[in-house]
C-alpha cells in the first residue's frame, strides 16, 4: 500500500523531529534557570551604580564630564543586544522591528544612526539590511563575560567622545517572566538626572572626590555604561532561553497534533484498502 507507506514515513519523520524539540525544550529550561540566577545576581550592582550616577548627575563638582553634557542631536548610536542562535520564537524579530522603526523615525528628522551589534543574529540582520554597523561581536556562548563586549562598548564610547555621535542608546530584550519578554530601548549617554526616590530625598547631592572629580568620574561613568550593557546582555540571555523553551514546547505540541492527524488519515486509508480487497475477493467468488 504505497499511500500507507508514505504516510508512515511522514509520521516517523515528525516523531523524530518531536524528540529533538522536546530535548531542546528541556535543555533550554535548564539553561533558563541558570541564566535567571545570573541575571538576578547582577542586578544589585547595576542598580547601585545607577543610583550613584544619579546622585553625581545632580551634584555640582568642579569638573563636568562630557558624558553628562547635553548637545544637539545629529547622530545617534545604538548598542543592539541579540542572540547568537535562533529557534527562540519572535524574540529577535520583535527587537529588530523596534530598531527599524526608531531608525526610520530618526532618519525622517535627518538624524544619522550607527550601530554596535552584539550577537550573530543581529549582525546578520543589520548587515543585510544596509545599516551602518560600526562594531560587532558574536559567539559569546551561554555564559558571556564583560571582557567579551568591551571592544564594542569602547567603539561606541570613543565615537561619542569624539563627537561622531550625540546620543548612545541600548536596545535589548527585558525579562518580565517566562512567558513575556519585551524589547526595551534605554538611553545610555548623555547621562541625565533622574528623580530620586522619596526615601533618598530630593535634595542636592555631592561627594568628596579622591583623588579628584575628573579621575573619579572618568572611571565611574565608563563602569556605569559597561554595567548597563552587561546587564542588558545577561537579561537578553535569560530571555533567549525562556523564549526557546516556549517555542520548542509549542513545536512539540504542534508535532503531536500533526502526528494524530496523519495517524487518522493512515487508518482511513488502510481501512479503505482492506474494504476494497474484500470487495474484490467477494466479487471474484461470485463470478466463479
Amino acid at each position: 500500500m504505497a499511500v500507507g507507506k508514505e504516510i508512515r514515513l511522514k509520521i516517523a519523520s515528525i516523531k523524530n523531529t518531536q524528540k529533538i524539540t522536546r530535548a531542546m525544550e528541556m535543555v533550554a529550561a535548564s539553561k533558563m534557570r541558570k541564566t535567571q540566577d545570573r541575571m538576578l545576581a547582577t542586578r544589585p550592582y547595576s542598580k547601585k551604580v545607577a543610583q550613584i550616577i544619579t546622585h553625581l548627575s545632580t551634584a555640582n563638582p568642579e569638573y563636568r564630564h562630557p558624558y553628562t553634557i547635553e548637545r544637539p542631536v545629529q547622530q545617534v548610536g545604538i548598542l543592539v543586544v541579540s542572540s547568537d542562535r535562533g529557534l527562540c520564537g519572535g524574540l529577535n524579530a520583535n527587537m529588530f522591528r523596534l530598531a527599524l522603526r526608531k531608525i526610520r523615525e530618526w532618519s525622517d528628522t535627518s538624524i544619522g544612526v550607527s550601530l554596535g551589534v552584539i550577537g550573530q543574529k543581529g549582525t546578520s540582520f543589520f548587515s543585510s539590511s544596509g545599516a551602518n554597523v560600526v562594531a560587532q561581536v558574536s559567539k559569546l556562548g551561554d555564559k558571556p563575560h564583560l571582557q567579551d563586549i568591551i571592544g564594542v562598548i569602547k567603539v561606541m564610547l570613543d565615537d561619542y567622545t569624539a563627537g561622531k555621535t550625540d546620543e548612545v542608546y541600548l536596545l535589548y530584550n527585558e525579562f518580565v517572566n517566562t512567558m513575556t519578554q519585551k524589547p526595551r530601548l534605554v538611553r545610555l549617554l548623555p547621562v541625565s538626572p533622574t528623580e530620586l526616590t522619596e526615601r533618598e530625598g530630593k535634595g542636592q547631592w555631592d561627594y568628596i572626590y579622591e583623588p579628584d572629580a575628573k579621575v573619579v568620574l572618568d572611571q565611574l561613568l565608563v563602569r556605569y555604561v559597561e554595567s548597563l550593557v552587561f546587564q542588558g546582555l545577561v537579561e537578553n540571555s535569560a530571555c533567549e532561553q525562556a523564549a526557546r523553551m516556549v517555542a520548542m514546547k509549542s513545536a512539540s505540541d504542534n508535532a503531536g497534533k500533526i502526528i494524530n492527524e496523519l495517524q487518522l488519515i493512515y487508518n482511513k486509508a488502510r481501512q479503505a484498502a482492506i474494504t476494497q480487497e474484500i470487495a474484490e475477493i467477494v466479487g471474484g467468488a461470485a463470478a466463479v
